[in-house]
């Protein structure tokens, strides 16, 4: 009897509960959201991403394990999708600014469905009061001096265009972990050249200063706005580049 993998079959109500959690999964794995060869995140993390037990995870990966998708050695589980390696991003890390998972930080970072802050509506052309994606980032040094916070949202052209980036919206709720820093590779994979402008001003009577990002397509349809503070000492600076889409 052939063997039969979680890509195989659509999902099903009748189906057993970890079948079900192996395709979300796998889907995830297969748009990037964990490129092959990194570390999945742990099982009480998977679990609560899915409103699952940790058994329930724990079968899941299982059947993932005997199918050839996941590998778990002594570093913990690892996605192994065949084929070609997943590219080298073309383009600044998300959100512009952002430390991710080092010894010398600390981060977290989260989506919410919200109204976005004071500015970004007008800047995304969204209605007022009308909620969108928005995601938070926070980042302190080792010693928790240096601190990074980030506040991004997205316009209705970003989660309309960007499979990856809708996704999210039914998980949004604020609390639970996000892995975004591939955003910017999801939207030139979806057809997108990014045309990103930073502004960078000094904070008045503050060691710190503000990096607002905005981000447009080819058509002049903006994409995302990013408000950073971060310590530093410089003056203003403005710089513009243009990312193609990918082919």
């Amino acid at each position: 009897m052939a063997r039969t993998t979680p890509h195989d079959h659509p999902i099903t109500e009748g189906e057993p509960l970890y079948r079900r959690i192996a395709t979300k999964l796998l889907g995830e794995l297969r748009d990037g959201t964990i490129p092959p060869g990194e570390r999945l995140p742990g099982e009480r993390h998977l679990a609560e991403h899915f409103e699952v037990s940790r058994e329930t995870v724990r079968q899941a990966l299982q059947m993932l394990r005997r199918d050839g998708l996941v590998s778990t050695d002594r570093r913990g589980s690892h996605a192994t999708l065949p084929g070609p390696p997943v590219e080298t991003p073309a383009s600044s890390g998300f959100p512009v600014g952002a430390r991710w998972a080092t010894r010398s930080a600390v981060t977290r970072a989260t989506v919410a469905w919200e109204v976005p802050p004071p500015g970004h509506a007008e800047a995304l052309l969204v209605a007022p009061a009308r909620p969108t994606l928005v995601h938070r980032y926070w980042s302190a040094s080792a010693d928790g001096r240096e601190l990074r916070t980030a506040v991004t949202s997205f316009s209705a052209v970003a989660l309309a265009e960007v499979q990856e980036l809708g996704r999210y919206r039914d998980r949004a709720d604020g609390t639970g972990a996000a892995e975004l820093r591939r955003a910017y590779d999801w939207m030139r994979r979806a057809g997108l050249t990014l045309h990103h402008r930073d502004t960078i001003t000094r904070i008045a009577g503050t060691p710190s200063v503000r990096v607002t990002r905005r981000v447009h397509d080819q058509h002049a349809r903006p994409l995302e706005i990013t408000d950073l503070v971060m310590d530093a000492q410089q003056d203003a600076l403005v710089y513009e580049f243009t990312v193609p889409a990918a082919v």
